[in-house]
């Protein structure tokens, strides 16, 4: 565990978006700042970095075991009213059912803090850190290099703090 993290994440990272939506993101979210790759959110906020041990991650690798590997194309542009853009894939099923199955193996961490519904989403920007003018820009240019594909072979768990670049994969679970 990174000695600087205070906070984990459990993401799909989407490698394949990041030659369309990095530059963006670096823009737009601060996330990708702090080192957090193009992703969709399975489950955030996650168990406290101090409490991860080798226990957490071997149950967060049994709860996403029997998920099966998946594709999935990011083909349309979607907004949280205009606060925040992005990319919606599809299907969306294979996630729901990640965060399904890892908020029961942790259900004392619901997503968002139970402040909102999860919603597969990859995060191209939001308002609080840039204007609504950038973000519907960004929602422009991305539409005509849409769709993305994305083949979904594992999750990872990130650990880190909000300061720049301070994010790091510290294990991963391989869905089979």
């Amino acid at each position: 565990m990174p000695e600087h993290a205070t906070h984990t994440a459990v993401l799909v990272l989407v490698p394949e978006a990041e030659p369309v939506v990095g530059a963006l993101r670096d823009a737009l979210d601060p996330s990708a700042r702090q080192g957090v790759p193009a992703h969709v959110t399975v489950l955030f906020p996650f168990v406290p970095a101090h409490l991860v041990d080798a226990a957490t991650v071997a149950a967060l690798r049994e709860a996403v075991r029997g998920v099966g590997t998946f594709s999935c194309r990011f083909d349309a542009m979607r907004w949280f009213g205009d606060d925040y853009v992005w990319l919606a894939p599809n299907p969306t099923g294979p996630f729901d059912e990640l965060t399904r199955r890892v908020v029961r193996a942790f259900p004392e961490h619901p997503p968002y803090a139970g402040e909102h519904e999860p919603v597969p989403h990859l995060t191209v920007g939001y308002r609080r850190h840039s204007s609504f003018a950038a973000l519907q820009d960004a929602a422009d240019r991305l539409s005509h290099r849409l769709p993305i594909g994305a083949e979904v072979d594992r999750v990872s768990l990130l650990a880190g703090s909000f300061d720049a670049g301070g994010w790091q994969v510290v294990a991963e679970a391989t869905l089979t």
